[in-house]
């Protein structure tokens, strides 16, 4: 394959990737509005468009492997490709905690909260906004961003563990707050688990570029 027929095939690629990205980003965000309003018929949009999701994953899979058995790409091109091939099971395992949210949202959708939700959604926002560019920093090839976006993780965990102590002492206070404390840190937890998958994105980044794995 001529070096200008490659470089359109990654593009295209690219593009896919992005799409498949974007599906993410706003499945994440709807399950969270789905849970702040309480929006079962949302929730539902979130489950069914998984199938949707994961179709594109299985056609840049294919994609990808008859790249690699066909054209024997070198160097830099097969890091890209291999990185592409990890980076749609990591947008594909986002999605599926979306569903997950978007479940527990189900399963309480009758209950009245305990107190408004504020702090999970803007979790949620910072793990969806880490998705985006740790997307945009792949395709561009910027390790900057790259970091930068991989950084955003420690304010996550900082909302997280001030989701959990809050929760906790909720739980400790009333023992008929314990179940759905549980299922709102059930939630965070599948939030920072996103956003721990957009940090491999990021750290593929440095990887295509380097062949370091580790982010420095």
């Amino acid at each position: 394959m001529p070096r200008s027929q490659l470089t359109n095939e990654l593009e295209k690629l690219h593009n896919d990737l992005l799409k498949m990205g974007s599906m993410v980003e706003e499945a994440i965000l709807d399950s969270i509005k789905s849970l702040k309003d309480q929006d079962v018929k949302l929730a539902n949009k979130v489950i069914e468009s998984d199938q949707y999701i994961n179709q594109i994953e299985e056609d840049i899979e294919d994609r990808c492997i008859k790249l690699i058995a066909t054209q024997q790409p070198m160097a830099i091109d097969l890091r890209e490709i291999c990185s592409i091939l990890r980076l749609i099971v990591d947008l594909e395992r986002m999605a599926d905690h979306s569903v997950d949210i978007a479940k527990i949202t189900i399963q309480l959708a009758n209950e009245k909260y305990m107190k408004a939700l504020i702090d999970i959604p803007r979790m949620a926002d910072l793990a969806a906004d880490m998705v985006k560019k740790s997307l945009d920093a792949f395709v561009k090839k910027d390790i900057e961003l790259a970091k930068e976006t991989w950084l955003l993780d420690i304010t996550i965990d900082q909302i997280y563990s001030q989701i959990y102590r809050e929760l906790l002492t909720y739980m400790i206070e009333d023992p008929r707050k314990i179940t759905q404390s549980t299922s709102f840190l059930f939630i965070c937890a599948h939030i920072e688990r996103i956003a721990d998958y957009a940090k491999n994105v990021c750290e593929k980044v440095v990887y295509i570029q380097t062949g370091d794995y580790w982010m420095k």
